[in-house]
């Protein structure tokens, strides 16, 4: 239950009262990370789904969908992607990016990469919930679940914190590699399972999109941690959004149509 508390207090606006704060607490919070993003998939496949239902179209279901998330996280992770690619593009030294990127102001970088980001997620889910409501529901919900699936790999071992404080000292190198594969693993069940509700070529589609969220998420990270050195909480918003638009990008590319 800590855990638990950990991953919505942290990662979502749902009354979670933290009642841990420490690296055990945080490890299982990282671990639980999935769930919190499925709960914020479900939340938003739903309000995108009753868009489409009540006749408005699938465009503006997608801007429901992808609205959703940044309101049940108060555009934390938007935000983080934002000062993110400030500081990968600011092209300074690791402390003096790191500085850029706890600036409450928003530079040209970060602009670009919200604009693009944002525009993708709502061409994907138009794509998706064009195939109909189901499609793009389920879609909604499976690219929240692995955004914070990649939270729980950016908090393995040996993934170092950039700064002393803050989120990303705490839950930095806390999750063993095991731990985190088994909940991949849980995840890409539950892709295959969900998938299978439409067709087998869903489900194979879910699995293969899955794949690719995580993997440019990893390549996000890597980056990341040789130019500043470690995690931030802002280097985990970005992996979370960068996951969340590769996965819907990848299902809009299977597309059966």
């Amino acid at each position: 239950m800590d855990g638990l508390r950990f991953a919505f207090g942290t990662l979502t606006v749902f009354p979670a009262r933290i009642t841990r704060w420490d690296r055990d607490a945080a490890r299982a919070g990282m671990l639980s990370a999935p769930l919190a993003g499925l709960a914020v998939g479900l939340c938003s496949a739903a309000a995108g789904a009753a868009f489409l239902l009540l006749g408005s179209g699938p465009l503006l279901a997608a801007v429901a969908t992808t609205a959703v998330p940044a309101l049940l996280t108060r555009g934390l992770h938007l935000d983080g992607l934002a000062d993110t690619a400030d500081g990968l593009g600011s092209a300074k030294p690791a402390e003096d990016a790191l500085r850029i990127m706890k600036q409450s102001d928003i530079g040209p970088f970060g602009v670009i990469a919200l604009v693009l980001v944002l525009l993708a997620q709502v061409a994907a889910l138009y794509e998706l919930y064009g195939e109909g409501w189901v499609r793009g529901a389920v879609a909604a919900a499976l690219a929240a679940t692995v955004a914070r699936l990649a939270l729980t790999h950016a908090s393995r071992h040996g993934v170092p914190a950039a700064r002393p404080e803050g989120l990303g000292a705490i839950v930095a190198a806390t999750v063993p590699t095991r731990s985190a594969t088994l909940t991949t693993a849980l995840v890409l069940v539950l892709g295959a399972a969900t998938g299978l509700l439409l067709s087998p070529y869903d489900a194979v589609r879910d699995v293969l999109a899955v794949g690719a969220g995580l993997g440019a998420a990893a390549l996000l990270l890597r980056r990341c941690v040789r130019r500043f050195g470690g995690v931030t909480g802002d280097v985990f918003g970005a992996v979370e959004e960068t996951a969340a638009t590769a996965t819907l990008v990848a299902l809009t590319l299977g597309s059966a149509g």
